[in-house]
């Protein structure tokens, strides 16, 4: 008997000498995105001329690109940035910057997005950058998508978040009041985004953007997207169509990539 309570105390002497099980580590959304935005970065090699994104995970591959120039990882890199605030920081980074008069072809861009639909089919534009990010990564051989897995969506305005639209200020109502029946059976509310101050969003492009909000899926996304550049006074809409080459997805449980 003095034997079975020896060994049943002895285990339980163990049992308590065990190191505590270490609670699992939880990473924030920005965390994720950093974890994408270089993954990303790791596609760069010197000599390429590259697409800088706009944005808050495009901002982190941006920071790391020059953090690999400026440790000399990374040589002869020329950068063409999709808004003025990419501009300003790559300017501060030290990164050599160009435009696409001068470089029509890019070798790879990198940038966020705020949804991804199961066809690598993304919305972009809630930072109000969507023109000249179209017009780069349009330009581009590869365009790697970065993004946390928040931004999955079964279907572009799944999210029911803004799927943004540049339109001119002139009449800004008439066009936004056009893309809201263009939607209708959608359930879309077209509504002009504004700044902090209560003002119209003015994009770099001196712009403005109608943000439309969907209940439903609006169907073929081709056709929908013809419908909307259909539409005098839209400049661009933000559905970014068969342009991403690569997603990069950053989970709790990892990185995913996703290809073409």
């Amino acid at each position: 008997m003095a034997v079975a309570w020896s060994e049943k105390a002895s285990s339980m002497e163990a049992l308590s000498l065990s190191p505590p099980m270490s609670p699992p580590v939880i990473l924030t959304q920005d965390e994720l995105k950093k974890i994408a935005a270089y993954k990303a970065v790791e596609f760069v090699e010197s000599g390429m001329v590259l697409g800088l994104g706009t944005g808050s995970t495009a901002k982190h591959a941006v920071d790391r690109i020059g953090e690999l120039l400026r440790q000399g990882r990374l040589t002869n890199i020329i950068g063409i940035p999709t808004s003025k605030k990419t501009q300003e920081q790559a300017i501060s980074l030290g990164i050599p910057l160009s435009d696409l008069d001068s470089h029509p072809t890019i070798d790879l861009a990198i940038d966020g997005a705020d949804e991804v639909d199961p066809h690598l089919n993304l919305v972009k534009g809630r930072g109000g950058s969507l023109l000249r990010e179209k017009m780069v990564e349009g330009a581009c051989k590869k365009f790697v998508c970065i993004v946390d897995e928040s931004k999955l969506v079964k279907y572009l305005g799944g999210s029911g978040l803004a799927m943004p639209v540049e339109v001119v200020p002139f009449c800004w109502k008439f066009t936004a009041n056009k893309l809201q029946n263009l939607f209708r059976d959608s359930g879309c509310a077209a509504k002009l985004r504004k700044d902090c101050k209560g003002e119209p969003f003015v994009t770099d492009n001196g712009n403005y953007i109608v943000d439309l909000y969907l209940k439903k899926d609006i169907g073929d996304l081709q056709v929908a997207s013809d419908a909307i550049l259909r539409i005098a006074g839209v400049v661009e809409h933000g559905m970014f169509l068969d342009m991403a080459t690569t997603v990069i997805v950053a989970g709790e449980l990892g990185i995913t990539i996703k290809n073409k």
